[in-house]
């Protein structure tokens, strides 16, 4: 067993450490200064850092973490703290290494359709950056307006368009940062391939374990001519399911393909007014983009199989206003659902897109067993589910049932194909469902991964990969082929 940490002799050695690397106002360690960085969007879950360090220059990035390494304090780094998993919550013995200073769009090149931006630039400012060459970034998370590009490495974001265009990993073409050990470290290229390994794509949604990342060369995609949206009531979840499936078998690939439960409509219609079917039980947006021709020819073709698929309603955008107005309730969903519950935890995980009415029936079934309420909303084109369910965290039992609820969807997702995880990353939230999709010897080999980049596991420790004490305790550990990994190890 490890031995306890004096914290208060930790911070006393930290602060000097880093006193002479930093600014005064760069450097944070009193509790009213810490408190707000206790936690990520996941705020059922907080923990005050040692100290706050506010780096203005990549030379005091790398100073800051040969400091730490140099001290054995763990570090986190942090972006906009808009993350849903608690993957940003600090440590009780480290640092938060807040990077919301590295703002700058440092280049844009219409001509290879690149740009290149520090790690706290904006999702969404990457495209105004690029709007005046007719040119945006694609992955549009909801929280686009506050989150990071650093953010979205992380956690491999997605958004409403990311069935046509790809999640953050297909959009980013090279990353710049530092170990560890404060080393400097590339990763991709600019150029069609990498020299040496191409590393690119495990650095991306590793959760700030792996490296520090200060900057990002992103894709760029001309804007499209012209987008329509089609809005599908339909009067059993079921068949809105099965439309989904029918979109993708009959060879669309929509721009946006989403899905949102009577519920979930109920609550963002009365928050932005987008003239949702209140009637249906499940709505679809399908959404095309191109040149007009290309768009006429796909939304007849989706319209064609959406009402083969038993839809009630369709209802196509007229104009562009019109378009954002369909999209408002979706992008919305979060801080609707906020007014009206104390509280809400919103899931993430994936499942195959036949199982989409499955899932939504037994979450249902799940709403009763827990005694909470639940609203859906999915990025069905793809399976990925964000299920937000509805609680007080004033109520230590309304948590504790959440919790167990949320669980519950994330083990039903792997039994039906999926996955624990789509877009918001594991964090500290899914830590335990991790033991069921993976074996012993799977988290082994992420470990191993983790002390490739990692050896003293400073960067981040105890986020994404569960220890084999973790999963035992938890008592669902992946069985296969019938035999128990390590009999010896005592079950709780």
């Amino acid at each position: 067993m490890n031995a306890p940490v004096d914290l208060a002799a930790r911070r006393a050695a930290l602060i000097a450490a880093l006193a002479p690397l930093l600014p005064a106002h760069a450097l944070l360690h009193q509790a009213e200064q810490t408190t707000p960085y206790e936690c990520d969007g996941l705020t059922a879950y907080r923990q005050r850092p040692l100290a706050v360090a506010l780096p203005e220059t990549e030379a005091q990035v790398a100073a800051v973490l040969k400091a730490c390494h140099r001290l054995g304090v763990p570090v986190v780094a942090r972006g906009a703290g808009t993350g849903l998993s608690g993957g940003a919550m600090p440590h009780e013995a480290g640092l938060t290494l807040a990077l919301a200073k590295f703002n700058r769009v440092l280049s844009l090149d219409p001509l290879s359709r690149t740009a290149r931006v520090q790690c706290g630039v904006r999702n969404l400012a990457i495209s105004e950056a690029a709007a005046t060459h007719g040119l945006y970034y694609a992955p549009d998370p909801s929280s686009q307006i506050a989150c990071t590009i650093g953010g979205n490495i992380a956690e491999n974001s997605g958004g409403v368009h990311c069935l046509k265009y790809g999640l953050t990993l297909h959009n980013v073409l090279r990353l710049r940062g530092f170990t560890a050990e404060g080393e400097p470290i590339e990763f991709g290229s600019e150029a069609l391939d990498a020299a040496g390994l191409d590393l690119l794509a495990l650095v991306v949604g590793s959760e700030g374990m792996l490296a520090v990342i200060t900057e990002v060369t992103v894709k760029l995609v001309p804007q499209p001519q012209l987008a329509r949206c089609i809005m599908a009531s339909f009067d059993d979840v079921r068949k809105a399911g099965d439309a989904v499936a029918a979109i993708i078998a009959a060879g669309i690939i929509p721009a946006g393909l989403e899905m949102m439960d009577k519920p979930m409509t109920a609550a963002v219609e009365d928050f932005v007014h987008a003239g949702y079917d209140l009637d249906a039980e499940a709505i679809l947006l399908c959404e095309s983009d191109g040149t007009p021709e290309e768009v006429a020819e796909e939304v007849a073709k989706m319209e064609a199989v959406l009402q083969a698929s038993g839809a009630t309603r369709c209802q196509v955008s007229e104009n562009e206003a019109q378009r954002l107005k369909f999209w408002s309730g979706r992008k919305n969903a979060f801080p609707a659902s906020g007014r009206i519950s104390p509280d809400y935890m919103c899931m993430d995980s994936t499942i195959p897109r036949k199982h989409l009415a499955t899932i939504l029936l037994d979450i249902q079934q799940m709403e009763k067993k827990y005694g909470l309420r639940c609203a859906n909303v999915f990025h069905a084109g793809d399976g990925n589910l964000h299920p937000l369910i509805l609680f007080d965290a004033n109520d230590p039992d309304q948590l504790h049932r959440c919790e167990q609820f949320g669980a519950e969807i994330l083990e039903r997702s792997v039994a039906l194909g999926g996955t624990v995880t789509g877009e918001h990353g594991v964090g500290v939230e899914k830590l335990n469902s991790m033991c069921v999709q993976f074996s012993t010897e799977e988290r082994e080999q992420m470990l191993a991964l983790k002390r490739a980049f990692d050896p003293a596991g400073t960067l981040n420790p105890g986020k994404q990969i569960p220890s084999l004490s973790r999963c035992a305790e938890y008592g669902r550990m992946h069985v296969k082929r019938g035999l128990l990994a390590f009999p010896e190890l005592e079950r709780f």
